[in-house]
């Protein structure tokens, strides 16, 4: 027979780990709100660099640019990993990890030299996991990544780039569609490959509704290089937003689970209660015979 002082000490056990995976579950909700806020306004910023681009094409101006150009060769390349510093988010690093290492594999056959760069401590012990030491790490990005400490890292891509010692930078990270859809995401941000700029026709004489000063090819030299930082930047955005989703939804899990498991002890407490209880009255009763 069950003790039922241990089913009671067990039970107040995970009553108390629910409390824990429930405050968990409101503050990453809180995060996600927040960090869903400012992916938003960026993507918006992102949009507007867009429209920029494309009136700039629709004024006749040929968007060329070294970062857009294709290189043929390609000698040193970069794979950027975005995971997070903290678990308790269910598959989430676990998927960006395996993503990386995989395509690590496919880096090394395309190019000479590839070094790697991990931000977030879970994806640096899971490279270790996989014997793929970092080359550059950072530990400095929580659910708030500024985009100051982003452009610093995207200026380095873009120096590096411009000296030919980087060839190619591939980034793998969790790209947030909605709050019931994100994915593990690999994508190339230098050379850019090309603005989306869409089918833009050049407007005819006279209708022109901007006036670009000091000139249009003045201005396209500074969106390109703003357009892979902002890239970059929605990518750490969406790394932070889909933590705290996947953080949300596996606290979520884990105190529904909790409070299952507490139903379940509560009826294993209440039996084995009642068996003692019975137990002891037929012993009571057994000794009162016998007195009889």
């Amino acid at each position: 027979m069950a003790n039922p002082r241990e089913l009671d000490k067990r039970r107040k056990s995970i009553k108390n780990i629910r409390k824990i995976t429930r405050t968990m579950e409101l503050i990453a909700t809180a995060r996600f709100r927040k960090a869903m806020d400012r992916a938003s306004a960026a993507t918006a910023y992102t949009d507007q660099i867009m429209k920029l681009v494309k009136d700039l094409v629709s004024s006749g101006v040929s968007v060329e640019h070294p970062l857009l150009e294709q290189r043929s060769d390609v000698n040193n390349a970069a794979l950027l990993v975005l995971s997070a510093n903290r678990g308790f988010c269910g598959g989430f690093n676990g998927n960006v990890v395996r993503a990386g290492l995989s395509h690590l594999k496919t880096m090394k056959g395309e190019a000479e030299n590839v070094r790697v760069e991990i931000s977030g401590k879970r994806g640096i012990s899971g490279f270790k996991q996989g014997r793929v030491e970092a080359d550059h790490f950072f530990t400095n990005f929580e659910d708030k990544p500024a985009y100051d400490d982003v452009e610093l890292i995207a200026n380095r891509y873009l120096g590096e780039y411009a000296a030919g010692m980087l060839d190619r930078l591939d980034v793998v990270y969790t790209r947030f569609e909605s709050v019931s859809k994100q994915h593990v995401t690999i994508e190339t941000l230098l050379p850019l490959g090309g603005l989306d700029v869409g089918e833009v026709e050049p407007q005819e004489s006279g209708s022109t509704v901007y006036e670009f000063l000091p000139s249009p090819e003045s201005i396209l030299e500074e969106v390109v290089p703003t357009s892979f930082r902002v890239k970059l930047f929605k990518c750490f955005l969406d790394t932070a937003v889909s933590e705290q989703i996947a953080r949300m939804v596996a606290m979520k899990g884990a105190t529904e689970n909790a409070g299952d498991l507490i139903k379940q002890l509560s009826m294993q407490y209440n039996r084995a209660r009642q068996g003692r209880i019975t137990s002891e009255l037929m012993d009571l009763i057994g000794g009162v015979e016998a007195l009889s």
